[in-house]
Formats: structure tokens, C-alpha cells, sequence
């Protein structure tokens, strides 16, 4: 039946998601927990400590025959659903942001609704041929790389050398279908 396994998002309890990862480890459910090294500050010292990316979001690799073993397991309040139904989270999702923790690359999330800007494919560097959007934040161009299912955004500097304006059907048809249809107009002036 792993031929059916997907990878599905897991709303947890706040401040839980390591120890629901480490009760699903324990379960024999494999599951990603995107962690990134933050420095935080206290009024004695810094210290470098490790927070999930997505706050309050674990994401599992299972099938329908683990799906109330996830639901049961303590910590975890529901799937991420659409229509009463769990939603799957394509597999190239997932291993863009594996990707984007392993480059190191500053990352910010954002839920903000990112209306500006054009439909941009990263040309050079490790995260060459993602598709995104351009935006400016505090005078930095930034790619919003969209995680739809979870209406999250990740924002990642990237320099103007290693930016390109898709102009592409296709790819803009590809963007159009993980966002919405907001680059549809992009695709009409095109075709």
C-alpha cells in the first residue's frame, strides 16, 4: 500500500510540532519537520536554536491506513483539508523546501497575499528553474515561492543576475496552476 503514500500537512498544538515528530517517529510514520537555525536573544546572551519553519505545521508521508494513527496521535488536531478531504502536497513541494533549508538560504514566510509583481524563474544557482513571483521588500528583491496548500509564502533574496522574467506559456500556465489564475493575463499577452 506505499505505492499510495502521499505527503499530507498536519496542523499540531502550538509550540508542539517536535514532539508530535518525535511521537510519529516512534509510531514508524515518516514525516518532515522543516527546522531552520534562528539566532534568538535574551537579555544575558544569544543563542542559535532550531524553529520549524511552518509554526504549528508537520508534514507526513503516509496513505489512507495511517491517516486516523496521525489523527490519534497527541499533538496533532487535524489534517489540512479541503472539501473534507485531506489535501496531498505534490512531492516537488516538499524537496523545494528540503532544498531551500539545505542552501542555508534566508528564508521568511509570509501568508500575506503577494498581489505585485511578475511571474519570475530563478536561472543560476542552487534553486535554478524555480518558478515564483518578484517582489520588493524594504527596497530587497525577494522570489515568493508559494506553498499553496498551507497559503504560505517563502521569500528568498536572490540577486538580480540570477532573475528572469518568464516568458513561457507553459511555465506561466505551470505557476498559474500551484497559485491561482493571477498570471493568466501574463499568458494572454504571450499567446
Amino acid at each position: 500500500m506505499s505505492q499510495n503514500k502521499r505527503w499530507y500537512a498536519v496542523y499540531t498544538a502550538a509550540k508542539a510540532e517536535k514532539k508530535v515528530g518525535t511521537r510519529l517517529q516512534q509510531q514508524g510514520i515518516e514525516h518532515y519537520l522543516p527546522l531552520q537555525k534562528i539566532c534568538r536573544q535574551w537579555s544575558d546572551r544569544k543563542k542559535w536554536v532550531e524553529e520549524p519553519l511552518f509554526r504549528s505545521y508537520i508534514f507526513v508521508y503516509t496513505d489512507e491506513s495511517q491517516y486516523f494513527q496521525v489523527l490519534n496521535t497527541h499533538g496533532v488536531v487535524k489534517f489540512i483539508t479541503f472539501g473534507g478531504k485531506a489535501v496531498p502536497i505534490p512531492d516537488f513541494q516538499i524537496a523545494l523546501v528540503k532544498r531551500l533549508l539545505m542552501e542555508s538560504i534566508e528564508l521568511e514566510l509570509t501568508r500575506e497575499e503577494l498581489i505585485e509583481g511578475m511571474p519570475v524563474e530563478i536561472t543560476a544557482g542552487p534553486l535554478m528553474g524555480t518558478l515564483g513571483e518578484l517582489v520588493y521588500i524594504q527596497g530587497e528583491k525577494r522570489v515568493a515561492i508559494k506553498i499553496h496548500t498551507l497559503e504560505t509564502s517563502m521569500l528568498v533574496n536572490i540577486p538580480d543576475i540570477c532573475i528572469e522574467t518568464i516568458r513561457d506559456s507553459h511555465k506561466l500556465a505551470l505557476l498559474d496552476s500551484m497559485r491561482s489564475t493571477k498570471f493568466a493575463p501574463y499568458t494572454r499577452e504571450l499567446g
